[in-house]
């Protein structure tokens, strides 16, 4: 009878320690989701060194309506006097003849940003990788605050790397994006979770695992 007290009494243990955790991670997760839809809804722009637009889908030169967004968004800062270079970001897909980030300077070109106040960095497959890369060609220009330039759902983890890689950032998401209803509410349950993850083991260290979390092909 002792025996199988004790027994029923460990289960009952191990039982509450599980529940107990299963509601550690669920508010874990409940925090994050929380923060990141508070950060989509906040534009924290200001005067800065540089705009810093992240990469999205390219087809043969031409934005996709994800990119076009943010690039437009990034001419209306340009405009208002936010900063006075664009950084536009991105490297290839395996089969592209344009870089993302190529592909976002034609189109700013074309829509009136003089080609002397855009940097390209072209190297990038993740936020994670155009934003180091970005960080460290500014600060060889002496460069430091940005404003990161993407959709809502992704300024919380955008901000966390460029924290990360040493760049003062603020973010302003791009107004038109394409995302919406039930594709906004996926992007930013992936939104949760890479940050769940990226704040437990590191923005790099996620990136270096090929964790990505960014595949925009709208």
């Amino acid at each position: 009878m002792g025996v199988r007290s004790r027994g029923q009494r460990e289960r009952f243990g191990a039982g509450r320690l599980l529940l107990l955790l299963l509601v550690v991670v669920s508010a874990y997760f409940a925090v994050t989701a929380a923060q990141v839809w508070w950060a989509a809804n906040r534009d924290t722009a200001q005067s800065a060194e540089a705009i810093v637009v992240l990469g999205a889908a390219q087809y043969d030169g031409e934005p996709s309506a994800a990119l076009e967004g943010r690039l437009d968004h990034a001419r209306e800062l340009f405009e208002e006097g936010v900063a006075p270079l664009i950084v536009v970001t991105g490297g290839r897909q395996e089969g592209d003849r344009f870089t993302e980030a190529a592909a976002g300077a034609r189109y700013l070109e074309r829509t009136g940003v003089p080609g002397t106040s855009i940097e390209r960095e072209t190297t990038g497959a993740s936020s994670y990788a155009s934003l180091a890369a970005t960080a460290r060609f500014l600060r060889e220009e002496d460069f430091g605050s940005v404003v990161l330039v993407s959709d809502p759902f992704h300024n919380y983890r955008i901000s966390a790397i460029a924290a990360e890689v040493g760049l003062d950032a603020q973010t302003s998401a791009s107004t038109t994006s394409p995302f919406s209803g039930a594709s906004e509410l996926r992007q930013m349950g992936r939104e949760t979770v890479a940050v769940s993850i990226g704040r437990a083991v590191g923005y790099r260290r996620l990136d270096d695992l090929g964790l990505r979390f960014e595949q925009l092909r709208t």
